[in-house]
């Protein structure tokens, strides 16, 4: 198994991330750790924030409240299951022991 770079807190927030219900006290800052464990943070001129992860790409608006929205944690969930991730594991797919 490759070492995904995840510690205990990228894991929790993978974890809530994915959570049925949506969960609705997922921080932002959270997220841009777990990115940047695991993928690219990049902020741009603009104020908009570039996350990719395994050639997934998602541009987000500047960030003014500490938490997610509904939608901020729809298009997360599709970035990480498209890049392999899910809430269990917490690493790409067909690393498994």
């Amino acid at each position: 198994m490759t070492d995904t770079g995840l510690n205990n807190h990228h894991r929790d927030t993978l974890t809530s991330l994915f959570a049925h219900p949506t969960s609705h006290n997922i921080r932002w800052v959270d997220v841009l750790s777990l990115v940047s464990a695991v993928g690219v943070v990049e902020e741009k001129h603009d104020g908009r924030t570039r996350l990719e992860i395994a050639g997934q790409v998602e541009v987000f608006d500047v960030h003014h409240h500490k938490d997610l929205s509904t939608q901020e944690v729809v298009d997360l969930r599709h970035m990480l299951t498209n890049a392999g991730y899910g809430p269990a594991e917490g690493k790409p797919a067909g690393t498994e022991d």
